[in-house]
């Protein structure tokens, strides 16, 4: 994994109709379809906006709805599950 990877640290997280977008702390943006992780996509709002930021920046958790998604694994893709 490269530095800009590597490094990369969640500060916040937010929904939209249709995403899940992560503010890094170094000021990047990305959006996520929530197509991509089915709990998130079924989950109320209140649900997707109960999350713990962990590692330092590098986990996102949900306990409610039992879902874990890793910081750097976003930025290179490999978090696409198809779990239910």
């Amino acid at each position: 994994m490269n530095t800009l990877i590597n490094e990369a640290r969640a500060q916040t997280v937010w929904f939209d109709d249709n995403n899940m977008w992560v503010l890094f702390t170094d000021g990047r943006q990305l959006s996520v379809p929530l197509a991509y992780f089915p709990r998130l996509l079924k989950a109320n709002q209140d649900e997707r906006n109960n999350f713990i930021i962990s590692g330092g920046g590098i986990g996102l958790h949900w306990d409610d709805i039992d879902e874990d998604i890793s910081v750097p694994h976003l930025l290179i893709g490999h978090e696409v599950k198809q779990a239910v």
